[in-house]
């Protein structure tokens, strides 16, 4: 009698894992590889993966068995007996149940995630979440500091976003990107502008410069800029006095409304000369400052390629359209929103990774434990006990 009460409560105290796979259109990507599925598995863990939910990233549901994972045939089900979900994208209407993803959710579920909260076309979402009781961390917030570095899914999905988002402009653009030397004369090479030169913009940087542009940078942090000089592009200075451009970790702070002016009209300068821009100014749990307006978009190229990878968090482009790729005033404007989607089998490898380095610093014996005066929980926490608790939402909802 003794050894089964200790077996029940052991078998009580053990950790449910889902994985749903992600339902929004064009997301290959998924929140755990076999590879991360048997390391939780290790930690104690029990995992629930959805049927075919690594299917678009190239994990098959026997790599997950043999991981130790359980597939499950239905999201629902998923959502119903898990104590933590990972995902991807932040939740979605699931047409299939017709029902949203957090409705499926219950009170005291954990969800881990990239929620980006500030962002307006998220704040139902949200308030939506708190409502239900669900203990949300969201994956933009992870601090830049040292110990932080392997849950950073931001950093490495910018990583991907920057080189695969050159290579979406490069086939929208209607002319070589290098030099050409041809028998009928010399075709010169495409320019490109990065605006935010954190790892995105370094790598999308890296990416035009191979493949053979003419590389422009602009950002308002000096170390930002002196990273871009040592990739070969010209870089534009801004301006802005330090104290108001760096803040902690060595993100970009949100300008004041006269500094954001001032950068406005300088690139207002600089945008008719440019085939490609390349837009990945962020500042982190905050709306994505306006650089171009549609008035500026207006004084652009014909055929010019617009990419702004900050759409997530709202968008750099006053007209970018969301997860949308459209032409206007004569310019293509991409506001995909899942462009490390594109590149699946890479982007999950990275982010699987990070998502497990985050939860594992969450565990305490085998529960989630979730510790507010650790720096990486209270700067990724969104909403716990009904109420959203992240600052830069509660600014953005003007709670």
């Amino acid at each position: 009698m003794y050894l089964c009460a200790i077996l029940v409560t052991k078998f009580i105290n053990i950790m449910i894992i889902g994985i749903p796979k992600e339902i929004m259109p064009g997301e290959a990507r998924v929140s755990a590889t076999p590879e991360t599925v048997k390391k939780f598995v290790a930690d104690g863990a029990k995992v629930l993966v959805e049927k075919d939910a690594g299917i678009g990233s190239f994990f098959s549901n026997e790599a997950y068995k043999e991981a130790g994972a359980t597939i499950i045939n239905s999201a629902k089900e998923v959502f119903e007996k898990s104590d933590l979900i990972l995902k991807v994208k932040e939740p979605q209407f699931n047409n299939e149940f017709n029902a949203h993803e957090v409705d499926m959710m219950h009170e005291g579920q954990y969800l881990v995630t990239f929620l980006h909260p500030a962002a307006p076309a998220n704040h139902d979402m949200i308030r939506s979440l708190a409502k239900k009781g669900v203990i949300g961390l969201t994956l933009e917030g992870v601090p830049r500091i040292s110990r932080a570095q392997n849950m950073d899914g931001l950093t490495s999905m910018s990583t991907c976003a920057g080189y695969k988002g050159i290579l979406m402009a490069a086939n929208a653009l209607p002319k070589f990107i290098p030099q050409m030397f041809t028998a009928v004369g010399m075709l010169p090479p495409s320019t490109v502008l990065v605006v935010g030169v954190g790892v995105g913009g370094l790598q999308a940087l890296a990416t035009a410069k191979r493949l053979g542009a003419v590389t422009h940078a602009v950002d308002i942090r000096p170390a930002a800029m002196e990273q871009a000089t040592s990739l070969g592009a010209k870089v534009f200075d801004l301006g802005v006095p330090a104290e108001l451009a760096i803040g902690e970790g060595g993100y970009a702070k949100y300008l004041p409304k006269e500094w954001l002016a001032k950068e406005r009209e300088k690139l207002n300068e600089i945008l008719p000369q440019m085939d490609i821009v390349f837009l990945s100014a962020l500042v982190p749990g905050r709306v994505a400052p306006i650089l171009i307006t549609e008035d500026m978009v207006k004084r652009m190229k014909p055929g010019s390629v617009i990419i702004d990878i900050s759409i997530d968090q709202g968008g750099n482009c006053e007209i970018t359209p969301p997860g949308k790729t459209e032409v206007k005033h004569g310019v293509t404007i991409c506001g995909i929103k899942n462009i490390p989607g594109m590149i699946p089998t890479s982007s999950t490898h990275m982010f699987a990774h990070n998502v497990y380095s985050f939860v594992k610093n969450m565990m305490k014996d085998g529960k989630v434990v979730i510790d507010r005066s650790d720096e990486i929980i209270s700067s990724t926490l969104v909403t716990i006990q009904n109420e959203i608790v992240h600052a830069g939402t509660r600014e953005a909802m003007n709670i």
